[in-house]
């Protein structure tokens, strides 16, 4: 494609995109381009894009913690926030430790984790079908494994009790505020995915509950949460008996709950 017929296809794109509400219309208009083989299937994405399908899901892939991280259509996109729980996640890892990715959706934090610690035995899971092929993919070539089910459910039972680093993106919005969500993501993400029950911490106590059956002694639980609830989600931790304590990042404007098992506290 010549220099002008692109400068004249992203100028029209951009102002597509841009009367649609999309705040990053530019950068937007310059993937779709590079994405789409031929003219019938960029207009093709354009209008999807303005209709309000996720931008990833188009492209079929998410830039997350420097890498690209397939995304396939109806599973859940992982957020830029997520990278501090995979910053986090990295000063409790090394080489060689288990660690479990739990509602692992695409298997983007697993994946960026094992990027970052190199040697860990990395184990993701999801109960979403959907989810769990797309994770395959992203995981697999890190060398871990995906299993699908509920929760701990799924894990296999050689894990209980030699689980290092566990951690958690649980869906974590109210039910009652699902509706107020971006349109891309109510209508395109699973509910499963985003739905945490009355007050947002429904799947944060089931895993806070259970986590101690599957920790190593001295191992360590991370989830992802919100500024608001983070005080909630420590004291679940703390009941469940582990240690606890809150760690919010101004840069990526998201906070992550740590709680550390210790031996007496072994269920």
């Amino acid at each position: 494609m010549s220099a002008p017929s692109f400068h004249a296809s992203h100028s029209v794109v951009t102002s597509r995109l841009r009367s649609a509400g999309c705040v990053f219309a530019e950068d937007e208009a310059k993937l779709l381009i590079a994405a789409a083989q031929a003219p019938e299937e960029l207009e093709r994405m354009v209008e999807q894009r303005v209709a309000g399908l996720p931008l990833e899901h188009l492209l079929g892939w998410a830039e997350f913690s420097g890498r690209h991280i397939a995304v396939d259509a109806g599973v859940f996109v992982p957020r830029h926030r997520t990278e501090h729980l995979v910053q986090e996640a990295a000063r409790c890892a090394w080489p060689g430790a288990v660690v479990v990715d739990l509602c692992c959706g695409s298997g983007a934090v697993g994946t960026a984790l094992a990027a970052a610690v190199g040697g860990i035995e990395l184990h993701a899971a999801d109960v979403d079908p959907a989810a769990v092929r797309c994770a395959r993919r992203n995981v697999g070539p890190v060398g871990g494994q995906v299993h699908e089910g509920d929760l701990f459910a799924a894990l296999p039972g050689t894990l209980r009790g030699r689980v290092d680093v566990l951690m958690a993106n649980a869906p974590y919005v109210p039910t009652d505020s699902i509706g107020m969500m971006p349109p891309e993501a109510r209508l395109h993400e699973p509910l499963v995915a985003l739905d945490g029950g009355a007050d947002g911490l429904d799947v944060q106590r089931r895993i806070a509950e259970e986590a101690p059956l599957w920790l190593a002694c001295g191992g360590q639980l991370l989830i992802e949460t919100s500024v608001r609830q983070a005080t909630t989600t420590a004291a679940l931790f703390e009941l469940a008996g582990l240690s606890a304590h809150v760690v919010h990042s101004e840069e990526f404007d998201a906070t992550v709950v740590l709680g550390k098992l210790q031996e007496t506290h072994r269920k």
